[in-house]
């Protein structure tokens, strides 16, 4: 059924009021074959205003029916462009960032999953090797507090304790005995004179471990040569002298823990399994003789270091010449370092003037002048101040 609205006829109808609703129905009744059905416009006086809101009513409901329509297949355009106007963001959603931080959210999964076994295996470990943990960190504690000790005896000069250096001693003795005598079946002393120790099956960390111990007791000999130096009187030994022989021995101890472990790790390259046969020789040989390569390399670095420290502790390091009693006058007769009478006063190339071992104990770690920066030495040899290098050298 097609409902129209004959707009036409509006305007006769209204004007003349001459059609009846009788007349209207009749003639509606007499075309039954029709599919259009007629709406009279008009009506009678009694039904003007029904008649009237009903057209009004039916009017706004197709409006608001067309309207709606009309809304959804714009909100379905709407819709349907969405996608084609929002590709950045999706793209923006969908790129390398997102993906990073999926995959670190996978990871920390993972590893608070992981945590409760990870957990367990580090507790076994640190029960199987127990041992070796407290060793190790009692030959670290050890070392770092007798090297601090040592620096600050050298720095006191002439003030410094010989009972403190005497005691000094004496710990790195007594911890370097109770180490060897608690391992005395392995015979880790051996690596002292580049010897293999009595472990019978020479593994990789088997070999980490000797060469670990050896470094550190090397160490404890050097800061005990140290030791006895401090002990010897200024008499024998001035100030000067002192700091050329801890860093003679300094660099002596160094030399050596570079040498130690070769013989340890030519070992245990060159060691094979009989399944492995010709090729597993072979290839130990060829890897012994590469790690000797690198060590010659090594070497050639140390040993011109060593040459220059001997040029050093033989002819000696001049960082000035010696000042006159004019010079000291017109300088306040006053050493800027320590702040009293100068003694021995060595005036340096900027014509600055100060103490003898004041000065050398400057030089110990700067190469420039205290007061003005000038430049009087090239390199800084930080040995003389006692100190022991930290690095530790397991290959």
């Amino acid at each position: 059924m097609k409902l129209r609205v004959q707009n036409d006829s509006l305007q006769p109808e209204l004007l003349t009021r001459t059609p009846a609703p009788a007349a209207a129905a009749a003639a509606a009744a007499a075309k039954p074959e029709s599919n259009e059905v007629r709406v009279p416009m008009t009506s009678g006086p009694g039904e003007s205003s029904g008649g009237a809101s009903s057209r009004r009513c039916r009017v706004n409901s197709h409006s608001h029916s067309q309207a709606q329509s009309h809304g959804h297949n714009r909100a379905q355009h709407h819709s349907n462009s969405v996608p084609e106007l929002d590709p950045p963001d999706s793209d923006l959603d969908s790129g390398e960032p997102s993906t990073s931080l999926s995959e670190l959210r996978c990871l920390f999964r993972w590893l608070q999953k992981s945590l409760p076994f990870l957990v367990i295996l580090c507790a076994k470990l640190v029960i199987q090797h127990a041992l070796g943990l407290a060793v190790g960190v009692g030959l670290f504690t050890t070392f770092l507090y007798v090297n601090k000790n040592i620096q600050t005896q050298v720095f006191l000069q002439d003030r410094h304790s010989k009972l403190q250096c005497v005691w000094l001693l004496l710990f790195l003795i007594s911890s370097t005995l109770l180490l060897y005598y608690t391992f005395l079946t392995e015979t880790l002393y051996h690596c002292l004179i580049f010897l293999s120790p009595t472990i019978e099956s020479l593994g990789f960390w088997e070999v980490l471990w000797a060469v670990g111990i050896t470094s550190f007791i090397i160490k404890f000999l050097s800061m005990g040569m140290k030791c006895l130096i401090l002990l010897l009187p200024s008499s024998l030994v001035t100030y000067r002298t002192q700091g050329r022989w801890l860093m003679l021995t300094e660099e002596l101890g160094q030399v050596h823990q570079a040498t130690a472990p070769v013989p340890l790790w030519f070992r245990y390259l060159v060691t094979y399994q009989e399944a492995d046969g010709t090729p597993g020789l072979t290839l130990g040989v060829l890897l012994a003789l590469l790690y000797l390569i690198l060590k010659l390399l090594g070497f050639y670095g140390h040993w011109t270091s060593l040459l220059k420290t001997v040029r050093i502790f033989l002819k000696g390091e001049h960082t000035g010449t010696v000042a006159t009693r004019s010079q000291c006058s017109e300088a306040g007769d006053v050493c800027p370092i320590c702040q009293e009478e100068y003694r021995e006063p060595r005036a340096l190339l900027c014509q600055h003037i100060f103490c003898d071992e004041c000065i050398a104990l400057w030089f110990n770690r700067e190469n420039s002048c205290p007061l003005c920066r000038t430049v009087i030495t090239e390199k800084v040899y930080k040995w003389r101040d006692g100190a022991t290098s930290p690095h530790l050298q397991i290959y």
